[in-house]
């Protein structure tokens, strides 16, 4: 007897830099980075929620010769160790190491991995089984919550703390003032 395939569950896409931690630009060192306030919190309410945790990023630091792929990989796979030491546990985390024109090499090209294309988000769904409609994203752009709209995403918020020169956000964007209001409503949004 076979069992049925599981359901595509849901998932909390997460923006890095300005979410996930402080945005000091080009972070790649774990010396050089700090968390934002309440990120563990909403990410084990997350996960209690049921919901995989995926982190997508563009990061124009490779495309620009900041910091090498590998120094970028290296970095990611200390995150996932500091994450998981407050009980995180990452599903993914994707990138796209490209720029249309500050690019060097072969970074340089447009791309439909660069947020805000959804090209990061629709590879995750699909190496994941992921329910982009019972999903939903944080950051803190509007070139994100862009990216969450073209794949479908169900819940779209924008981080709104130091936003005062960032483009209004579209009519379907929750702009949240923290990450404890995004965790309040992540609830809110899975209860219905």
């Amino acid at each position: 007897m076979t069992m049925p395939a599981a359901a595509p569950r849901p998932a909390l896409f997460l923006d890095r830099d300005g979410v996930v931690n402080v945005n000091h630009g080009y972070v790649h060192r774990a010396e050089d980075t700090a968390f934002v306030p309440g990120i563990f919190e909403l990410c084990r309410s997350a996960q209690a929620l049921g919901c995989a945790l995926v982190i997508i990023t563009n990061q124009a630091g490779i495309a620009r010769g900041h910091y090498s792929a590998a120094q970028y990989h290296a970095y990611s796979g200390w995150l996932r160790g500091a994450m998981a030491a407050q009980g995180v546990l990452l599903d993914g985390i994707y990138h796209c190491p490209h720029h249309p024109e500050f690019g060097v090499g072969p970074c340089r090209r447009d791309c439909t991995c660069r947020k805000p294309a959804p090209g990061m988000i629709l590879q995750a769904a699909r190496d994941l089984d992921l329910d982009l409609a019972r999903s939903a994203l944080l950051g803190d752009s509007v070139s994100d919550s862009e990216a969450g709209r073209r794949a479908g995403v169900g819940l779209l918020m924008l981080l709104s703390a130091g936003a005062a020169a960032r483009p209004t956000p579209a009519a379907d964007v929750q702009t949240v003032r923290d990450l404890d209001a995004a965790r309040r409503t992540l609830q809110r949004w899975c209860a219905r």
